[in-house]
């Protein structure tokens, strides 16, 4: 193999001469064997670290730093990278020491080699571009990579949002289905009053449309960048008027609405647009794991459980017990969800170990950020496709667990009142052969039309002007 020579302050390294990263990339992909997952794994951080490159060089450019020639390399190179190219020669590992200055090496280096082939040089001849000198211009890893950072993050925001919006409206679709499919409410695992089971399904819907909106607001937080700053928010080593210069090239770049703090000092050292964001995420998968949970529940049995549900077979569930199907696609979304629990509590612990003028812990927060979109995002999708469309509804016995549960005393609570209601309860449950039905009837506190009114489902499942009909009932009584 074909190699070059290239120094940094720490001495010589070969290099592969076919590589366009240089030193600096190879002494981190030598030092960090971390994760496996590298920056080329991640294309969206590859992207925003382009378009950060190309967004300084045409500032520099306009203030007369960059030669032209040399700036139109830089940018084309950027615009290369930017549109997929070269994308294998980010080995480096997304989890690295230094703050991400091993990320920002690696884009000054691949775009700095490219650069120099597009003026006729060969890669390493950096006494014509420099990966410092130019490509860093003006810049530091402290602003550079928390912008790129942002940019990444903003970018993943149609990817989870699309998939939300699939999963709620998969949930929705099956509320309408089950609109008129009576079922008994539980509150603390016990029989609590009816419902439909659309309205079960509906409000699985809603929980996942807040959390739309809520991600959607928290990811308009990466909008707010710190370029400029370079290393602890001064801007040491910029002319007057990058900053504001870099950001509008930024934005155009990227079609992002980006714009900097107020503060560049309080801007580089906080991270606190990470752990908003990823508590957003964490809140989500919280939620998904209730309605995992939920369905599991709902599906128990399928003798010998709630059995409200079905949900499609995927795989046979037992080794062991012929027959046994799991609810598979629900257990591994729960399983996605703890692990994004776990990822949020990594970078809130990350964020509240930055010192001073610098969180050096950044890396950690965007992989597990990242991580975090790609894995709810595929959780979505498969607990659609795989769960959600498929499922259908025990009507008959969901209709039989109504007729049976005390619970169904509560719509007569109005009518006949609570310590009448909690007599025939007691009855109910001493004798399982008897209905609240059955029992309201044998009675004589109403009458069989009137039974039969209230427990009409649109009676039992919404807000009702009980209090005409009681006092209708009344008036019935006087006259029996």
């Amino acid at each position: 193999m074909k190699t070059r020579i290239e120094s940094d302050s720490l001495g010589s390294l070969e290099i592969p001469a076919d590589k366009y990263y240089g030193v600096q990339t190879q002494r981190a992909i030598d030092n960090f064997h971390v994760t496996g997952v590298t920056m080329s794994d991640r294309p969206k951080v590859v992207h925003a670290l382009a378009a950060v490159k190309e967004a300084a060089a045409c500032a520099n450019r306009d203030l007369g730093l960059l030669d032209k020639d040399i700036a139109e390399a830089i940018i084309k190179a950027s615009r290369e990278i930017y549109d997929g190219a070269l994308f294998d020669q980010f080995p480096v590992d997304m989890i690295q020491g230094g703050a991400g200055t091993s990320a920002n090496m690696a884009a000054n280096e691949v775009i700095c080699n490219r650069a120099l082939e597009i003026m006729g040089h060969k890669k390493g001849e950096y006494q014509y571009i420099h990966p410092n000198n130019h490509l860093n211009l003006s810049q530091s890893t402290n602003d550079v990579y928390p912008t790129a950072a942002k940019i990444a993050i903003a970018r993943c925001q149609s990817d989870i949002v699309s998939a939300l919006e699939a999963l709620r409206d998969s949930f929705f679709a099956k509320a309408e289905e089950f609109k008129d499919i009576i079922k008994m409410g539980r509150t603390q695992l016990q029989d609590a009053v009816p419902m439909t089971l659309g309205q079960e399904f509906r409000a699985f819907g809603v929980a996942i449309d807040e959390d739309i909106h809520h991600l959607q607001d928290s990811f308009k937080l990466c909008h707010v960048i710190n370029m400029g700053a370079t290393a602890i928010g001064t801007g040491i080593n910029t002319l007057p008027g990058y900053a504001d210069l870099v950001c509008k090239y930024l934005s155009k770049i990227t079609n992002l609405p980006v714009h900097n703090a107020m503060d560049l000092v309080e801007a580089t050292s906080d991270t606190a647009a990470f752990v908003s964001i990823s508590s957003v995420l964490k809140r989500f998968a919280v939620k998904l794991t209730k309605i995992c949970n939920d369905l599991r529940l709902l599906s128990s049995g399928p003798k010998a459980g709630l059995g409200d549900i079905n949900l499609p077979a995927r795989q046979p569930g037992s080794s062991i017990m012929p027959g046994k199907v799991n609810p598979v696609i629900p257990e591994v979304v729960n399983q996605i969800c703890f692990q994004v629990i776990g990822f949020d509590l990594v970078v809130t612990m990350a964020a509240s170990a930055g010192q001073l003028q610098l969180n050096a812990f950044e890396p950690v927060m965007l992989y597990d950020i990242l991580e975090s979109i790609i894995l709810l995002k595929r959780g979505c999708l498969i607990l659609k496709e795989k769960c959600v469309d498929g499922i259908t509804a025990n009507v008959e016995h969901c209709n039989m667990d109504v007729r049976l549960s005390a619970g169904l005393l509560t719509a007569f609570t109005p009518y006949i009142g609570y310590e009448a209601a909690a007599k025939i309860a007691k009855e109910v449950m001493k004798d399982q052969d008897k209905t609240v039905y059955d029992l309201i009837r044998k009675s004589g506190l109403l009458t069989d039309e009137e039974v039969d009114m209230i427990l009409l489902p649109m009676n039992m499942t919404k807000p009702l002007d009980y209090l005409t009909i009681a006092d209708k009932i009344e008036k019935d009584k006087g006259k029996r």
